[in-house]
């Protein structure tokens, strides 16, 4: 049957019984939460670690998600306020903070910024030195192609695509067919988009 026939429309959320099926939409977080109450279960979080959490509790009925164990960093070093130099060693413990900040302005100019490609250097080069750190920001500053848009934003993503793919259209048409996407199932739970995506 052609996607956008009534069968095709979103479901109310209350009346879905498995996490697979609910799993298939997409929902806002506003959504989910109001959920989340009515059946008693815990709202904070974001918005997937919600879904996560209902879908959960649908297929066992247990309230709350078993967690892997995540292993504890074994540093202690203060990132807040320890003295910070070129020869200073990333953590497993690292931080974004201020007192990193105030390092990088100092040793890179005023017109350093963290960035998403810096931020994730950063937390992937424990034992790295804060000078290789400097070295690594330039790159990341110049590296080719756009940020990398995180798992959770599928809009953003959505419209990167959908822009790329008919750049004679704008942001009316971008929300137009979003509004309609994401009436339709997915099965892998994520809606990206398609060419096709025009036709809906």
């Amino acid at each position: 049957m052609p996607r956008g026939e009534p069968q095709d429309a979103r479901p109310d959320m209350a009346q879905l019984v498995t996490g697979s099926e609910l799993r298939r939409w997409y929902w806002r977080k506003d959504e989910l939460v109001a959920r989340a109450r009515t059946l008693g279960l815990k709202t904070g979080g974001g918005k997937f670690e919600v879904l996560d959490r209902i879908a959960h509790f649908l297929d066992t009925g247990e309230r709350s998600v078993p967690q892997p164990k995540s292993a504890k960093p074994a540093s202690r070093f203060d990132w807040h306020s320890a003295p910070l130099d070129d020869a200073t060693v990333i953590t497993d413990n690292y931080r974004n903070t201020q007192n990193v900040r105030r390092y990088f302005k100092s040793a890179l100019g005023d017109g350093f910024k963290f960035n998403i490609a810096f931020m994730d250097w950063m937390k992937a080069n424990a034992g790295a030195t804060l000078r290789d750190a400097c070295a690594a920001y330039g790159t990341c500053q110049s590296a080719p192609g756009k940020t990398q848009i995180r798992d959770h934003n599928q809009f953003n993503q959505y419209t990167r695509d959908f822009m790329a793919d008919n750049p004679t259209l704008g942001m009316d048409d971008v929300r137009r067919v979003w509004a309609l996407k994401i009436q339709q199932p997915s099965d892998t739970g994520r809606h990206r988009y398609e060419p096709g995506d025009l036709d809906l």
